[in-house]
């Protein structure tokens, strides 16, 4: 099986999976019904103090022989996250982004710039994702007793290489099941949710980096 890598790809199809997962006030286009669903999943999830998810994550594209499974999990807490997932550890304390590889033994340190594409919060994701797409519903399908009623995504803008996004939302709980991007040349990303926690006891320094913690580790401060 080809290798699994941390590409920006998967960063973006995550960060993109976690904006619809903690805050889904989008503007629906064609669809009140699609928007309605949605604004539920918001009101709730908003009133959560943290929420942490379990995930499993696969990319496939047969054309290009990739086939990518893994498992990740992470914890939020307004626009603060730590994301496990692929042997990399990602913080986000609110000023800089900490990327951390025991495999390598290596950190990487940056500032949050708003301007770069691969600095991505979910305010930023949402900021994205509330304009250029359409809504519309979609179909409602039984998944081992859970009813998962599906939001179907199109972008606008024709040169995206996005192709459809769809979002499932469990019927009976209002939180998001799964989420599926179909891309252009054919490659799948598929997020389901293993296990939806919330409010849970978070320790003071939950977000925080300790370098410390790493004194074999080569620190790159990359600004």
């Amino acid at each position: 099986m080809k290798k699994i890598t941390f590409s920006m790809r998967t960063i973006k199809g995550i960060f993109l999976f976690l904006l619809l997962t903690i805050t889904l006030n989008l503007q629906a286009q064609n669809s009140d019904k699609a928007k309605a669903l949605l604004d539920q999943v918001s009101a709730k999830v908003k009133s959560y103090e943290n929420i942490a998810i379990d995930f499993r994550y696969s990319m496939s594209n047969s054309r290009q022989n990739l086939n990518q499974e893994s498992k990740g999990s992470v914890t939020l807490k307004g626009n603060l996250y730590k994301l496990d997932f692929m042997g990399t550890t990602r913080i986000f304390d609110g000023k800089k982004v900490y990327n951390i590889v025991p495999e390598d033994e290596e950190i990487s340190i940056s500032k949050y710039d708003d301007q770069k594409s691969d600095d991505l919060t979910p305010a930023k994701m949402l900021t994205f994702f509330n304009s250029g797409y359409k809504y519309s519903w979609d179909i409602l399908q039984n998944i081992k007793g859970r009813k998962i009623q599906y939001v179907k995504l199109n972008p606008l803008n024709a040169k995206d290489k996005t192709k459809e996004v769809l979002i499932g939302v469990d019927v009976q709980t209002k939180h998001i099941y799964n989420f599926i991007q179909t891309e252009k040349d054919g490659t799948k990303i598929l997020i389901t949710i293993n296990s939806f926690k919330t409010n849970q006891p978070l320790s003071k320094n939950h977000f925080t980096f300790t370098e410390s913690k790493y004194p074999n580790y080569y620190i790159n401060r990359l600004d």
